[in-house]
C-alpha cells in the first residue's frame, strides 16, 4: 500500500514541476505591469507601465480602448498565473517533504 502511495505522489511531483514549467513559460510571454492613463488636452493616451531591471519602463499603447482591453486581460491573466504558480510551489515543497529522493 505505501509503494502505490508513493508512487503516486512521484508522479504527482514530476507533473507539478511539468505544469511550473509550463506556466512559467506562458507568465514570461504575457506583459507585465500597469496601465496609466494621462489625460492631454482632453484626449486619454494609455501607457503601460512595468520595471525592467531596477529601470521604470513605460511604453506608450495608444489611444484604442480595444487594445488597450487586451493588453490588461493579459496582465490579468499574467497575475493569474503567477499566483497558480505560487501554489504549485507550494505544493511541491509538501510533496518533497513526503517524498525523500
Amino acid at each position: 500500500m505505501q509503494t502505490v502511495v508513493y508512487g503516486m505522489l512521484h508522479d504527482e511531483k514530476r507533473r507539478n514541476l511539468e505544469m511550473q514549467e509550463t506556466y512559467k513559460r506562458e507568465i514570461l510571454s504575457l506583459p507585465k505591469g500597469t496601465i496609466i492613463i494621462k489625460n492631454v488636452s482632453g484626449n486619454k493616451y494609455y501607457y503601460l507601465k512595468y520595471r525592467q531591471n531596477e529601470k521604470i519602463k513605460t511604453d506608450y499603447l495608444g489611444k484604442d480602448i480595444k487594445a488597450v482591453r487586451s493588453v490588461q486581460r493579459e496582465i490579468e491573466k499574467r497575475k493569474h498565473l503567477q499566483d497558480v504558480l505560487k501554489r504549485l510551489r507550494a505544493e511541491y515543497k509538501q510533496i518533497c517533504k513526503i517524498v525523500k529522493d
